[in-house]
């Protein structure tokens, strides 16, 4: 079954093997797909990038949190009540 590549760099698995650090270099930050007879296996991620996911990942879970709430009754407090 062919499966879509998310990646514009491709390894071999013997590839990576050989040199993980340049097969990492080899993408320029980006993510690399590592192929296993031709078909997508998994996908290296350098970790600048994979931080960049979470960052991105988590923001989205916040703004959806706050868009739950966005129709939630408004309270009033004043500072001198505290």
């Amino acid at each position: 079954m062919a499966r879509q590549v998310l990646a514009d760099t491709c390894v071999s698995i013997t590839e990576l093997k050989k040199n993980p650090s340049a097969v990492v270099a080899q993408g320029e930050g980006f993510p690399i797909a590592v192929l296993n007879r031709n078909e997508p296996d998994f996908y290296c991620v350098p970790a600048e990038a994979w931080e960049e996911l979470m960052d991105r990942l988590e923001d989205i879970e916040l703004n959806t949190i706050a868009d739950a709430r966005q129709d939630q009754q408004i309270i009033e407090v004043s500072l001198d009540d505290l």
